[in-house]
């Protein structure tokens, strides 16, 4: 049986990076993914400029786009604008080519990647955890890290992340061309989605269209939703590959970590419970997990909670504040657009929130605040 220090189960954007900084570290890792193909992936791919302060190496060497302006639009009318701050504040990138410079730049700092290896069965065995895949090869780490993404059914019967997992539904249409979407512009539509909203994001020679919808199951409405949208856009209403999904999104503070186990990425329900932003919480949460596995492994600390802590505190405690304000806003949401996107400030404030300048706690209670005095 193969020994390792981490094996690192889902090799998207999480589990790579944490394994790009566990190898780079001098730490022998191996990195398992299920599928051995490159697909499309159904994911927006959006994410702060910020986020490259956790790599050493450039991640603008597959950005599609740099996005400058945001268009809100209430049920395709009711034009707002906003300008994003700094030079280059918001990146768009396919999640099949960001996923593989990942992978890549982690294979090269010594990950060793095996794929396909689907995951059967995972269990502690005094000290070390023992890792069985479907054809019955095994490998043996000191670590595990989970990474394998909103389906992973890991989590819950390693007791991590939220008991009561909330889903958003999402269905995401890639799309040939521009249609009128301007350069350096993604478009978030507002009141066709009942619970949630729709965005337009460009990429290279085409689009990325994705509708969410975080109270409830709205997916057989996603085609109703498509029909108005796509002409809006410059498109046929039936154009598009489309892959409909459920999303782990941000449930409450929990443990992410166990004895010699943490979860990443959206295996550990991070995604954003207002916006969908998921990719700036997986690639947080890859750095942090690695970050503490080292020291762990190290002997610098006794256990792995400072992971959870590191979470909480950078991600999930502006989380908590989304979270309420997705409650108020998608139940009330024509008055939310009314008070929450067309107030004089607002708009900067979303652009501030999606550039990683601000949280979701800088905002909140008055926003929160003004929605419910309003409803009543």
């Amino acid at each position: 049986m193969t020994s390792k220090d981490v094996v690192i189960v889902g090799g998207g954007a999480a589990g790579a990076t944490a394994a790009f900084h566990l190898a780079r570290a001098g730490k022998k890792v191996t990195l398992l993914e299920k599928s051995s193909s490159k697909g499309l992936k159904p994911c927006g791919g959006g994410m702060a400029a910020a986020v490259q302060a956790w790599f050493p190496f450039d991640l603008t060497q597959v950005v599609d786009e740099v996005i400058d302006r945001v268009d809100f639009t209430w049920c395709l009318e009711d034009l707002v604008v906003a300008d994003l701050p700094g030079s280059s504040p918001f990146w768009i990138v396919r999640r099949e080519e960001f996923d593989h410079l990942l992978t890549t730049y982690a294979v090269n700092a010594g990950a060793e990647l095996l794929n396909p290896f689907q995951v059967v069965t995972l269990k502690k065995v005094q000290n070390l955890w023992q890792v069985t895949s479907c054809d019955g090869r095994q490998l043996e780490a000191k670590a595990v890290v989970i990474a394998n993404g909103s389906s992973s059914s890991w989590p819950k019967q390693l007791n991590l992340g939220p008991r009561n997992q909330h889903h958003a539904t999402t269905t995401s249409v890639r799309l040939k061309g521009r249609g009128n979407l301007q350069p350096g512009t993604t478009r978030f539509e507002f009141g066709l989605v009942r619970h949630g909203f729709a965005w337009a994001f460009p990429i290279t020679e085409g689009v990325n269209i994705g509708i969410g919808s975080f109270l409830g199951d709205n997916s057989d409405s996603s085609d109703a939703v498509l029909n108005q949208l796509l002409p809006s856009l410059g498109f046929a209403p039936t154009d598009g590959t489309r892959q409909q999904s459920l999303l782990r999104v941000w449930n409450g503070h929990h443990n992410l970590h166990g004895d010699g186990v943490i979860v990443i990425g959206d295996a550990a329900s991070l995604c954003d419970p207002f916006l969908a932003e998921g990719l700036r919480p997986a690639l947080l949460s890859g750095f942090e997990g690695a970050r503490s596995i080292i020291h762990w492994l190290d002997n610098e600390t006794n256990d792995l909670k400072n992971y959870t802590q590191a979470m909480k505190s950078k991600w999930g405690e502006s989380m908590a504040w989304g979270r309420r304000i997705a409650q108020v806003f998608y139940r009330f949401p024509k008055i939310g657009y009314e008070l929450g996107i067309k107030r004089p400030t607002a708009p900067q404030r979303i652009a501030q929130i999606l550039s990683g300048e601000m949280g979701y706690g800088d905002i909140a209670q008055r926003v929160i605040k003004r929605l419910l005095f309003q409803r009543n």
